[in-house]
């Protein structure tokens, strides 16, 4: 060790007076190698309170590797067991998980360090510190078999079966799997680096660990069915002691990293049997069981999961745990999308190969199809019926419920489809033809969806050919060739062109924006920014709106407000499979009663470097990982502008920003709203009386002529641009214009243009003393 980190460990270790002018600033440690800062660690956590220059060092070191992933050399990690065992008597406490973090990082053999953990565990025995079991169990490990024997007994007591099985499972583990399970439990620890991104993996291929797994899976099962039968008491929220839910979540991600093929089926029982109460309470069996599975699922999903989740969504009881549901899912969802392996695989739930679930009900036939959703319905001799058939309704009760469910589970599979096909862009997802030509293009429930997007098969090495399957049959390619969702970015503006006029000429709606899908392009201003854009800064937002958006697209973000750090968070999410996150910074602009406005800042992107995030320059940013991560910016900044706001009464900045941005220049995603209206249009009953001037569209009416702006949907009205205020109420008009996406904008638009298109027949008072010249 030289240079810099040579000079902190010495100013931890026997600091010399020059040391402090070197030193006057909070060290930079981003030049430091992770082999540095695993022998500066164990230094920082024995360092004296003084002098100050050591403290600042210490202070440092440890926020440096609370965001990196040091490596040990063994010499290393044996100072960091005496570290430790260093002033224990002092402290009354010791992070027991640096010791196993060191053991699973040490760059060579592990050194004895026997003594030292002896002594560590047995203090922490003594004194009932016990608040990292897992860590402890290795540590323990390390001194020897009978040490070890007494920590199992002393953290399995009083935890409840399921809890036991696994202490007892670890202890009979090697010393090195106990450390690799102790990294992937992570027990709460404020010095230590984040979890090794392979801990899960390898946890996961320790067969016993993987054997306990299943044993909890099913004995929670076993216990949550004897409770619905009666055979267990029932009491709400105390089906499972809360060790057992720790364990049961550890056991959930193992076999759902390993995507176990009896866990579905395991999981579809366990989940209703948790999520409602076998009265008629409102309490559930096990709340706490019941978000912890969904939690496991948030980092490893599988979509059959995802669907059993929405079923208990459906059905629980509690009136909180649905809300609390929705906004688990989103995170789910999104990181389904990231898990392109297993994300697309759909049960064909008994549907025939014409797309039809069919059941006969006495003299009648009970049809289940799936298109862009699911729909049940009846016949009698071939000939379709309105409604359920009374003689159905009287005779076939639970078969008529029976088939309402399967309704909601293709629904359900639908949405996690459709959300996982759409999210695994940014992770590049390439999928095997054979496997997509089966599994999704000749699936009886997928394949509706399937047939209305865009595909490439990759016919060559980098050679890439587009198909759209609902203008002809599955291709032909061989079963190993690549094939992967198209996305605008990757072609050419004529060919983009030619797509979208292709679905408006076919009336071809698709799941989601794909043909029409917005395209962000690093601009001259984020070149010269460098590793920030403020495209989207400087707008001012209905802040609540907002939050529930960040939600909904799977970004995590603190809610702001009049408290302590409240005041500004920066929304974030990871994409492209865990390797890129971005971040989108906004304050609180404003708060009044209950209005709160937010105030919106950079964007910035980092890459992942081991463990740790590195700020990354956007040109290193691939190209649709940047235009999907602006796509939901300004998604964002578009839906809760207060500049949409057609009822805003603010004065001051805010009433000025209404009036500077509600007809601003178009962005990319109101760009492409003018694009599509340019094709749907001249298909209407309107389009004599409307056309398209820059950022908005046109309507000639027969009182006035409007100018209504193609990214606020606010209007004008000429020949002098005052302001018209229509706020929708109900169906819009027009709603049966077809629209090749769904976008609500482009709607409250085009309902807006056919309203004012028959200004004549307006009757509704306030609009019409508007026009008659009383606008504000």
């Amino acid at each position: 060790m030289d240079g810099p980190a040579a000079r902190m460990l010495r100013a931890m270790t026997a600091p010399a007076p020059e040391d402090e002018g070197f030193l006057s600033a909070y060290p930079d440690l981003s030049l430091v190698s992770d082999e540095d800062l695993g022998t500066l660690l164990p230094a920082a956590y024995a360092a004296p309170a003084e002098p100050f220059v050591s403290t600042r060092v210490r202070f440092a070191v440890e926020d440096a590797a609370k965001e990196r992933q040091p490596r040990y050399t063994p010499d290393a990690c044996r100072r960091m067991f005496d570290a430790l065992v260093q002033g224990l008597d002092k402290r009354q406490w010791a992070d027991v998980r640096l010791g196993a973090g060191a053991l699973l990082r040490c760059t060579g053999p592990w050194p004895d360090v026997a003594g030292q953990a002896r002594t560590l565990v047995r203090f922490l025995l003594d004194e009932g510190r016990l608040g990292q079991p897992y860590a402890l169990l290795a540590v323990a490990g390390i001194a020897d078999a009978g040490l070890l024997r007494e920590v199992a007994d002393r953290l399995a007591d009083g935890g409840g079966p399921i809890a036991r099985d696994e202490i007892d499972a670890i202890a009979a583990l090697t010393a090195p799997e106990r450390v690799v399970v102790a990294e992937f439990a992570a027990d709460d620890s404020y010095t230590s680096p984040p979890t090794a991104p392979d801990a899960a993996g390898k946890a996961a291929d320790v067969p016993a660990y993987a054997a306990f797994a299943r044993r909890a899976l099913e004995a929670a099962a076993e216990r949550a069915r004897a409770i619905q039968d009666g055979t267990v008491p029932y009491r709400a929220d105390k089906a499972f002691a809360s060790g057992e839910v720790k364990a049961l979540g550890h056991a959930a991600r193992i076999a759902l990293l390993r995507d176990e093929p009896w866990l579905p089926a395991l999981l579809a029982r366990l989940l209703p049997d948790v999520s409602v109460a076998p009265t008629q309470a409102r309490t559930l069996p096990s709340q706490a069981l019941l978000y912890e599975i969904v939690r496991a699922a948030q980092d490893y999903p599988i979509p059959e999961l995802v669907t059993t989740i929405r079923t208990v969504r459906g059905s629980v009881r509690h009136a909180g745990v649905p809300k609390q549901l929705d906004k688990m899912l989103k995170k789910v969802e999104a990181a389904l999308a990231e898990r392109a392996e297993v994300a697309l695989r759909l049960p064909d739930l008994g549907f025939g190969p014409d797309g039809a679930h069919r059941r006969v009900l006495g003299a009648y036939t009970a049809v289940v199809t799936a298109a862009e959703k699911a729909e049940l319905a009846f016949e009698k001799d071939g000939t379709a019926l309105k409604g359920v058939p009374a003689a159905v309704r009287r005779d076939h009760k639970a078969e008529v419920k029976e088939l309402r469910e399967l309704v909601k589970r293709v629904d359900a599979h639908l949405t996690t489809l459709v959300r996982a096909l759409e999210g695994g862009y940014t992770a590049g997802a390439v999928h095997r033809f054979g496997p997509w030509r089966d599994g999704l293009a000749r699936h009886p429930v997928a394949g509706p969806t399937v047939r209305r997007l865009i595909w490439e098969i990759e016919e060559a090495p980098g050679e890439w050919r587009a198909v759209l399957r609902e203008t002809g049959g599955v291709p032909d390619a061989p079963d190993a060739a690549g094939v992967r969702l198209w996305h605008p970015i990757r072609s050419s503006p004529d060919e983009v062109r030619a797509w979208r006029d292709l679905l408006i000429e076919r009336r071809i709606r698709q799941p989601f924006k794909q043909a029409f899908r917005e395209v962000y392009l690093l601009t001259p201003a984020e070149e010269r920014t460098g590793t920030y854009s403020n495209r989207f800064a400087a707008h001012l937002v209905h802040y609540r709106k907002m939050f529930a958006l960040f939600r909904a697209r799977g970004w995590t973000s603190r809610l702001l407000g009049p408290w302590d750090g409240g005041a500004e968070d920066e929304a974030s999410r990871v994409l492209a499979a865990g390797e890129w996150r971005v971040r989108f910074a906004h304050v609180l602009a404003d708060w009044q009663d209950e209005l709160m406005i937010a105030g919106t800042d950079r964007v910035a992107f980092a890459r992942r470097d081991g463990g740790a995030w590195r700020d990354a320059r956007l040109a290193d940013v691939p190209p649709l990982v940047f235009s999907e991560a602006m796509r939901d910016v300004d998604l964002f900044v578009g839906v809760t502008s207060i500049a949409a706001d057609p009822e805003w009464r603010g004065d001051g900045e805010p009433r000025r920003y209404w009036e500077r941005s509600g007809f601003a220049e178009l962005t990319e995603s109101a760009a492409s709203r003018r694009d599509a209206l340019e094709r749907i249009l001249p298909r209407t009953k309107i389009a004599g009386r409307c056309s398209l001037d820059g950022r908005f569209l046109v309507v000639r009416g027969d009182l006035r002529t409007y100018k209504i702006h193609l990214g606020s949907a606010n209007i004008l009205m000429e020949p002098d641009d005052a302001y018209l205020c229509v706020v929708p109420a109900g169906r819009a008009a027009g709603g049966t214009v077809f629209l090749p996406f769904e976008d609500g904008r482009l709607s409250l638009i085009l309902s807006k243009a056919f309203l004012l298109a028959a200004d004549g027949g307006i009757t509704d008072e306030t609009i019409l003393a508007q026009l008659k010249g009383g606008a504000r």
